[in-house]
């Protein structure tokens, strides 16, 4: 096999493993980023999550700032996004649409930009540890398998692959029985009358979430961004799907909507077989809501599907059992903690894996809560850390981790920590996290 040596290599190309791998490549270390499709983003781009939620406080407070803002001004220059608009759900204080090509396209530019390599399609089959750390591991892709040695390897896989592989201890779903959030198969349609959408809010406010800027939307003090409710719709149209409303996105273009309405239960992302058979329920419901908008949805009427996400999306499946779990009352109290390395003010949002409802518990305090840097750390594999969606965390904390613009957090502060471990020949437990905290706060990450 062709053998290749990096101080620091990322696995995952979505907004976290993104993030990361700019910040140890700013930091002037050999980064490399190894990612499955032929195209970075994760989430955002393969499965289709838009828009996202969200770098602010319920009170209006920006919490999120650092790489992720920069990405956000840089898509804004390009016309990739309008920035950070009011959410006019309500569920939280703003939403930040962005367009998936041309984030995609940035991204990529912001990887080269810090001297980091990409890997695209290619897929870490096998890690090899030796004396508790990771030696190296194998990527298996179209020119056959590498063997790719680093210093240090964060694991934004999302599912937490490499910690797994490696035998560092993770867990999966929910403390008592391990069942996860369930999986979405989102998808955009064209053709929609938002105007028309926008005047049935208005005119009958009962039918939508209760917190809805119905006001401001008939003031037209806010552009329409997000709907949830059409309750009595939903009710009355019998689609064989266990939830109890609907929810959609504005945007990109003038008359298209990202519909978040598909729910997958019963199956583990982790697992390829459960996996096959979500992917092709998830494409059924995609046609059946598709009737069902068109036919019970006003604005819809000449609306077709114009997109669909590559894959399924994935809420929730294996993260690692770190220095320290985040709990839901750490969460819900706001709780600051000496080693923060980032700061989030989404509140808990946990989709039931059995039932049609959604869990919500609001952060107290300020509206933000500290994300500990010992929840990156990885136990029994000294040279791993892990940032997005598999940090260390409770199932209940995760509904709010999971969130993209916290997986962009974790990811600079992971790639920032790891650059640290090795100028400092140390394992990234041993960092001295005062500096890797003045690093954070000069690259314009809100530690408090």
């Amino acid at each position: 096999m062709e053998e290749r040596h990096y101080d620091i290599i990322v696995a995952g190309g979505g907004p976290a493993g993104i993030n990361a791998a700019i910040a140890a490549g700013r930091q002037g270390k050999t980064t490399l980023l190894i990612e499955r499709y032929g195209f970075v983003g994760g989430m955002s781009t393969a499965a289709l999550v838009y828009p996202w939620m969200t770098f602010h406080t319920e009170s209006g407070k920006q919490v999120i700032k650092g790489i992720a803002q920069e990405i956000v001004e840089r898509l804004m220059e390009r016309g990739g996004s309008p920035g950070h608009l009011r959410d006019t759900i309500g569920f939280v204080h703003t939403v930040t649409p962005y367009h998936p090509e041309i984030y995609q396209v940035l991204a990529m530019e912001m990887l080269y930009e810090a001297r980091a390599d990409v890997l695209l399609h290619s897929f870490i089959d096998e890690v090899n540890v030796k004396d508790g750390r990771i030696d190296h591991v194998v990527v298996s892709g179209k020119s056959g398998r590498l063997k790719l040695s680093g210093a240090m390897f964060i694991d934004c896989t999302g599912d937490a692959d490499v910690a797994y592989l490696s035998g560092a201890p993770v867990q999966i779903g929910r403390e008592k029985d391990n069942l996860t959030q369930p999986l979405t198969m989102k998808f955009r349609m064209r053709g929609v009358d938002l105007e028309k959408v926008k005047q049935h809010i208005i005119d009958h406010p009962e039918n939508f979430y209760q917190k809805m800027m119905v006001e401001e939307l008939a003031n037209n003090e806010v552009p329409l961004t997000g709907v949830q409710g059409f309750y009595p719709q939903w009710e009355a149209g019998g689609v064989p799907i266990n939830r109890d409303q609907v929810l959609f996105f504005t945007g990109p273009a003038d008359d298209e909507v990202l519909i978040n309405c598909s729910r997958v239960q019963g199956h583990n992302g982790a697992d390829v077989y459960d996996l096959t058979k979500a992917e092709l329920e998830g494409r059924k419901q995609v046609l059946m809501l598709r009737d069902f908008f068109r036919s019970s949805i006003p604005g819809f009427e000449n609306a077709e599907v114009s997109n669909v996400g590559t894959q399924i999306g994935i809420r929730e499946t294996r993260r690692i059992n770190g220095e320290y779990i985040l709990t839901k009352e750490d969460v819900t109290a706001g709780k600051r903690f000496a080693d923060v390395i980032a700061r989030s003010g989404y509140p808990i949002d946990i989709h039931d894996p059995t039932k049609k409802n959604v869990e919500v518990a609001w952060v107290e305090g300020d509206g933000a809560f500290d994300i500990p840097y010992r929840c990156l750390v990885a136990k029994q594999v000294s040279n791993l850390l892990a940032a997005g969606r598999c940090i260390s965390t409770t199932h209940e904390a995760f509904a709010t981790t999971r969130l993209t613009p916290s997986a962009m957090a974790t990811g600079q502060a992971a790639g920032t920590a790891a650059a640290l471990a090795v100028n400092e020949g140390c394992a990234p437990a041993d960092i001295d996290v005062k500096q890797l905290q003045q690093i954070l706060a000069s690259e314009g990450v809100v530690l408090d």
